[in-house]
């Protein structure tokens, strides 16, 4: 089983990937390590600050982890917020039935409440360099963005908007 998690910017992603990494040690591919990899061995001239164009980078490459795992039947927890709405044809019909897909997003209500509690917890997992750009404004319109995509595209999306300890226990029970 792959297990591909992505949703927007501060939701636990990667809290939520390595939680399932330690429950049913499986392999984890954070898709933020494979573009810090390739921008800094120069393998291209994108930024970390070129979302759009990242995510039309990196989903191939991903992808084609992902198809390469299923074929070898082998589990893999992929983590990162480089995955295109449409990933589920673009995967192919084939190898979709393989995968786990959980997204996340936060609600306005629960940002407002938690702003504070959401950017201490920012390098929980991994430490963030820069977080100066991080404004509730800012992670709402990214939650409602990443929210919306999704759900346009008929896919789940679970929402923090209450215990965020319950809800990711729940996925880890899932």
């Amino acid at each position: 089983m792959i297990v591909l998690i992505t949703g927007a910017s501060h939701t636990g992603k990667t809290l939520l990937a390595q939680r399932m990494l330690e429950k049913y040690s499986c392999p984890y591919l954070s898709v933020d390590h494979l573009k810090m990899g390739l921008i800094r061995s120069g393998q291209t001239a994108l930024t970390p600050e070129d979302d759009e164009e990242l995510t039309s980078y990196l989903w191939p490459i991903v992808r084609e982890i992902i198809r390469t795992a299923i074929e070898n039947r082998q589990d893999l927890i992929v983590e990162g917020c480089y995955v295109p709405f449409g990933w589920r044809r673009d995967l192919g019909e084939e190898y979709a039935p393989s995968v786990r897909f959980i997204c996340l997003a936060m609600t306005d209500e629960y940002v407002d409440a938690r702003f504070e509690d959401i950017t201490a917890h920012a390098s929980d997992i991994e430490a963030r360099l820069d977080d100066s750009w991080l404004t509730p404004e800012k992670l709402k319109a990214d939650n409602r963005a990443v929210a919306e995509g999704f759900l346009a595209a008929g896919e789940a999306v679970t929402f923090i908007g209450g215990d965020y300890k319950k809800t990711i226990d729940a996925l880890l029970q899932g």
